[in-house]
């Protein structure tokens, strides 16, 4: 456990926060779009879902990414 903490805590090269970025924006759009008060087209929504699941894995697998390996 302690390796993991490490790990998120050590420097995450530029490529990686970049594609954490990425994934924390297409999150939030997802998320706002699951959420939206108006009626959307099914498709619309299942697939904002599915695009909610994976920018999250790309945030998370990119802020475990460490400079050096």
């Amino acid at each position: 456990m302690k390796q993991v903490i490490e790990r998120i805590q050590a420097p995450t090269p530029k490529f990686f926060k970049t594609l954490r970025n990425i994934g924390l924006v297409l999150a939030a759009i997802s998320t706002a779009i699951i959420t939206a008060p108006v009626a959307l087209p099914a498709v619309v929504v299942t697939i904002a879902g599915y695009v909610a699941v994976a920018s999250s894995m790309i945030s998370a697998v990119s802020q475990a990414a460490k400079e050096g390996e």
